[in-house]
């Protein structure tokens, strides 16, 4: 198989080389409340080399497609905020980043994302810290994108995290994926960090604990197919002959339906992950 693929998800990269039990990489797979949960470890600079994804931890796990209600909404919610809590430090102020452009809807799970989480930095000496006292701090920014800022974003969320002096940034962004059933359906987590605009094929500055000084949570979901890669797909299968497709990203017609239920499950996943006291209910009615 072509290792041109484009893909920001490891356990496809991992396909792609073919190579399940390439030397540098442990991975585990489980099932919690019904869910399938995949764990990549990627352990040595050869293994990263090969996978072109950076030393670290990649949790996959497989929910109901975004598109449609989920029967299990509470499962995969908890699934997702207790993977996302494992690798984000126990104490201290986070910043949680919504990267993406909200003009363009495979792009805006971010921003979107971002909206609903509890922000509760300044609640430090108010009324509401005396009621709610367990809080973690916690700041939140969408920081836009460089077309329309002039900023990079990696600039403007190390600014911050100079500033704040957070514990851990979770940096919240659109993936792309080379298979299109994956779309809207799958969500990855990683302390490797991110690049903004990855997904849609406008890559900028990293975002990873090197660039900002401390440790980068990446959460997200694949929206977005390259064109290429199904070309190539298609190819492969002998069904069509390679395109001159490169340039075009894929998405599914019913995308801003995948986007804001899949911003909706991730901000509550955060905001269960970061403030494991308050219930689904308390959540819900501080953010709504």
């Amino acid at each position: 198989m072509s290792t041109n693929f484009r893909t920001d998800l490891a356990m496809e990269r991992l396909e792609i080389e073919g190579n399940p039990h390439l030397s540098g990489i442990e991975q585990e797979e489980y099932e919690k409340e019904g869910i399938r949960v995949s764990s990549l470890r990627i352990q040595s600079e050869e293994a990263s080399a090969r996978l072109q994804k950076p030393v670290g931890t990649y949790v996959t796990v497989d929910v109901t497609p975004f598109r449609s209600v989920s029967v299990n909404f509470e499962g995969e919610l908890s699934v997702v905020s207790e993977e996302l809590a494992k690798l984000v430090p126990k104490e201290g102020t986070v910043l949680v980043a919504g990267l993406g452009n909200s003009d363009i809807t495979p792009d805006a799970i971010g921003p979107q994302t971002a909206a609903g989480v509890l922000a509760t930095r300044h609640f430090h000496g108010s009324e509401t810290a005396k009621v709610l006292p367990d809080l973690r701090p916690v700041a939140v920014i969408a920081p836009g994108v460089l077309g329309k800022t002039g900023i990079e974003t990696a600039e403007i969320i190390r600014s911050v995290c100079d500033f704040i002096r957070p514990s851990a940034v979770i940096a919240i962004d659109a993936l792309a994926s080379s298979h299109v059933d994956r779309l809207g359906c799958t969500v990855q987590i990683s302390d490797t960090g991110i690049s903004p605009g990855s997904g849609v094929q406008n890559k900028r500055k990293e975002l990873s604990r090197e660039t900002l000084g401390v440790p980068v949570v990446a959460l997200g979901i694949p929206t977005v197919v390259d064109m290429g890669t199904i070309a190539e797909n298609l190819s492969e299968l002998e069904l069509k002959e390679p395109a001159e497709c490169t340039g075009y990203m894929v998405t599914p017609r019913e995308i801003d339906v995948i986007i804001k239920q899949a911003a909706q499950t991730l901000s509550l996943a955060v905001n269960k992950a970061l403030q494991p006291m308050l219930t689904l209910e308390e959540i819900m009615g501080l953010t709504q």
